[in-house]
């Protein structure tokens, strides 16, 4: 089945990726294998521990590739992160990202049901 739109939900420990449709869905986690995949404290640049682990922003980045339109989420700086290293290493990506957006930690199920939300409300919902 062909998805065109994405969302990730994303920290510095994993990435919930779910490809989906109006009726149909398909989710993966990928799991940074850094052993520093912690949560930092506040004032401190996420972006320096992240440097460290490029293989797991490629890894996101390679999952996220086919689809059409990109929603990333997540509940700290992770997700600013992984858009400034899709802008520098995966253009062609970074140009799909419609947004970027702080939620906290949802579960999958209401993940998916947020991100159709939004792409209904941007009107981009109606022929997937």
């Amino acid at each position: 089945m062909s998805f065109n739109h994405v969302v990730v939900w994303l920290d510095q420990a994993e990435a919930h990726v779910i490809h989906f449709t109006r009726k149909a869905a398909e989710s993966e986690v990928i799991k940074t294998a850094s052993v520093h995949a912690q949560h930092k404290k506040a004032g401190v640049d996420a972006s320096v521990e992240s440097e460290r682990n490029p293989e797991y922003l490629n890894e996101i980045a390679a999952a996220i590739g086919a689809a059409q339109e990109i929603l990333i989420v997540g509940p700290g700086q992770e997700k600013l992160v992984f858009i400034k290293h899709l802008e520098k290493q995966h253009a062609a990506i970074a140009a799909k990202v419609v947004s970027v957006e702080t939620v906290d930690h949802p579960n999958d199920a209401q993940l998916l049901s947020y991100a159709r939300k939004y792409f209904a409300e941007e009107g981009s919902m109606q022929s997937a």
